[in-house]
């Protein structure tokens, strides 16, 4: 069985054969192929939950162990860790080992790059990303690498957060224009966007209601009923679309509070097995994350 730390498990997901891994497992998965029920979580304490994410597919398996402790701050951990364990279908032999947050960061970004490649009405050249964490870091990488975007606008919960992040950006991606966001700029910015990308865990909406026709939305971060990054008019206005239709109803808290009709919710395995249609107004994609994809990661790593 092969050990991958957390820099050789990103370096084994170039994002061009990720986001194509990602179509297949979406595919798989609406077609009863791959296998993934919804994730178990177990409390542990007040401040910590064990997550177990299971996926099976005829080729390979894959189980995801995660723990997450909001208060590790203070012992100077993360508050997210755990790992990918995947196995050969046919014997059970392991094949790998993950590490859980760099599957999580890569793939989660390469379902954003596959939602823009489908929903998107033209390549991106400047995107708006609303948050300052790994996950927004892991989407600007993203999104230079595999868009060539030229143009990266960041917004934080606070201005001097923006600028911050601004500049660990700046360093890591020379030649990019990263422009932060300062109070009060976030609705100039994403009329200036041709994606805007929220990646917060808010609890009241953060992209705004009224966006350009072309620009498309994507709320990342909402993972519990009780948070939302994406505005209920904005919502009801457009074709929203989602990674996985299931999960959704349960823990897309945007679309929940929002009361959308699940009738007119879109899996993107439905847009990718027949083409978007045009529409005047770009659609709203919605993530919540899925065993399944952790599953795709896996078979990039192993070259299946």
């Amino acid at each position: 069985m092969q050990i991958f730390d957390p820099t050789q498990t990103a370096q084994a997901l170039p994002y061009d054969r990720l986001v194509d891994a990602l179509a297949q497992a979406a595919n798989e998965l609406a077609a009863g192929i791959i296998k993934a029920p919804e994730r178990l979580a177990v409390g542990i304490d007040a401040g910590g939950t064990l997550l177990c994410m299971p996926a099976v597919a005829p080729d390979i398996g894959v189980t995801k162990l995660v723990t997450v402790h909001t208060g590790n701050a203070r012992h100077g951990l993360p508050a997210i860790q755990g790992e990918v364990v995947v196995f050969d279908s046919a014997t059970g032999k392991r094949l790998a080992l993950l590490d859980g947050p760099a599957v999580t960061q890569r793939r989660t970004a390469a379902m954003s790059l596959l939602g823009i490649r489908a929903l998107a009405p033209r390549k991106p050249a400047t995107v708006l990303l609303i948050g300052t964490g790994a996950q927004s870091a892991a989407h600007a990488e993203a999104l230079v690498d595999y868009f060539g975007v030229t143009e990266l606008h960041v917004a934080g919960s606070s201005a001097a957060k923006a600028v911050q992040f601004a500049a660990v950006l700046r360093a890591r991606h020379p030649g990019v224009s990263i422009v932060p966001v300062g109070e009060g700029e976030l609705a100039q910015h994403a009329a200036a966007a041709d994606v805007v990308i929220a990646l917060t865990t808010a609890r009241q909406p953060v992209v705004p209601a009224t966006l350009p026709p072309h620009t498309l939305a994507i709320g990342v971060g909402a993972f519990r009923p009780g948070m939302a990054e994406l505005p209920p008019a904005l919502l009801h206005a457009r074709q929203v679309v989602v990674d996985d239709l299931a999960g959704a109803r349960h823990e897309a808290g945007d679309l929940l509070q929002a009361a959308i009709a699940w009738d007119r919710v879109l899996p993107i395995a439905d847009i990718l097995a027949h083409a978007a249609p045009h529409r005047p107004l770009a659609p709203v994609f919605k993530t919540v994350g899925q065993a399944a994809w952790d599953l795709a990661a896996a078979r990039v790593v192993c070259a299946i």
